[in-house]
């Protein structure tokens, strides 16, 4: 599991003072690309050399706790299916023991001249499949 801390801001609260529903997936994002990058792999790097890039298709998230301006957020990143074109993974929202969110993201590998479905590039694809034995 790979974990990764995100700090609440202001501009991430609503008007009643919680992280608007919204920016979890903000939250999500962030981790996954940081997850990529821990992994040896640069999103830029794999538009500008692989010529692919990755795009969320679906997702599904639980909203369980309220954060609040200034939480110190855990945000965690499980690959639960991983494949050719796309890969479902897992995450989840944690201030201290708390869950605040989870959800699955589906993310689908497309061409970055015609964000058409592509295959993942196999060194990804290579370390993808030892990431999840």
């Amino acid at each position: 599991m790979f974990e990764h801390s995100v700090r609440v801001y202001w501009e991430d609260t609503d008007a009643g003072g919680v992280v608007f529903y919204a920016n979890y997936l903000k939250y999500f994002e962030r981790a996954r690309t940081e997850w990529l990058r821990s992994l040896g792999f640069s999103q830029e790097a794999m538009r500008q050399h692989d010529g692919v890039m990755f795009i969320v298709s679906q997702t599904s998230v639980r909203y369980l706790s309220p954060a609040r301006l200034d939480d110190l957020l855990r945000v965690t990143v499980v690959l639960r299916e991983p494949g050719r074109a796309s890969m479902v993974l897992f995450q989840q929202a944690w201030r201290g023991d708390t869950l605040l969110a989870e959800g699955e993201i589906r993310i689908g590998c497309v061409g970055a001249a015609d964000f058409k479905p592509t295959r993942i590039p196999q060194t990804l694809n290579a370390v993808l499949s030892t990431e999840n034995l």
